[in-house]
């Protein structure tokens, strides 16, 4: 594999639609048409506050020795691709890529996205970094339902329209839901390993097969979302749409598919999250 090759693949595209996804919604869900400047600002910020705590956590893991002898994409740190150093200078990096743009964003919208982007970018680090990592004590999914979700998709819209609306808010809880079924997968998938190393995981303290019901969960409550959200905006039912790529990850989950099946199972949901956001986002733009 190519340098190049190498940091992709520690920058785990797979995880990336958690951050497309809230920004396609949260602008989609705007009151008038989104001004392309702040859309592209905040899609700055998301993906790169995705890539820095993928280099965060591929760096704190890799230390700690949690990653070693992990089924799934390749960790930059646990592997010897890469330096642990590096890695973190690559993590930082990207927070500072974040940073920067979520300023210019404070700038032309309200200063007040100043301390929300500066809890977002500690939430990233404190993951599964510092001397108690809440990824570690079971509060990911949280996390990640508040900022890969209600944060970020209500963000987006509050650049737009420069106020929180219910609409906003609506559409950020099956974004969140999505965000925390792909972390699911990836802790459902680790949870043999993360269990012998004290990572306590919210899928380590609750077992296997209530896990397994969180997913499956997480997928149907998003689609519930979608009547409320068409009191609102009616066209956004075409989301329902996404249930077909839903089919074959439930299944999988549910007869209990372990190991490189759930690697799979993961793509699978990366590709259901893009699908629902995308038909969520045109749903939401008819109405504008």
């Amino acid at each position: 594999m190519s340098v190049y090759g190498v940091w992709l693949a520690g920058a785990r595209p797979r995880t990336w639609p958690a951050a497309i996804v809230p920004v396609m919604v949260g602008s989609s869900a705007s009151q008038a048409a989104p001004e392309g400047v702040r859309v592209i600002l905040v899609l700055v910020v998301a993906l790169f506050l995705q890539i820095g705590v993928n280099y965060a956590n591929d760096y704190s893991d890799g230390i700690r020795g949690s990653d070693d002898s992990r089924v799934g994409p390749m960790r930059l740190v646990a592997s010897g691709a890469a330096k642990p150093l590096s890695v973190r200078r690559a993590a930082l990096l990207s927070f500072v890529v974040a940073a920067v743009a979520g300023l210019y964003l404070a700038v032309l919208t309200s200063l007040w996205l100043v301390p929300i982007g500066a809890a977002a970018i500690v939430a990233a680090w404190c993951y599964t970094g510092g001397p108690r990592p809440y990824g570690y004590s079971g509060l990911g999914e949280l996390f990640v339902f508040v900022f890969f979700g209600l944060v970020a998709s209500v963000g987006s819209t509050y650049v737009q329209d420069e106020e929180v609306t219910a609409l906003a808010v609506g559409a950020s809880i099956p974004v969140g839901l999505l965000a925390v079924a792909l972390l699911v997968t990836n802790n459902l998938r680790d949870l043999p390993k993360d269990a012998l190393v004290g990572k306590n995981t919210l899928a380590v303290r609750m077992g296997d097969k209530p896990t397994r019901v969180m997913y499956v969960l997480c997928i149907v409550m998003s689609v519930l979302c979608l009547p409320y959200l068409s009191l609102l905006r009616p066209a956004v039912l075409i989301a329902v749409l996404s249930v077909l790529l839903a089919v074959k990850p439930i299944r999988l989950v549910a007869r209990g598919a372990t190991g490189q099946d759930l690697v799979a199972v993961l793509g699978a949901t990366g590709k259901l999250q893009m699908l629902f956001g995308v038909l969520l986002s045109v749903g939401l733009a008819i109405g504008i």
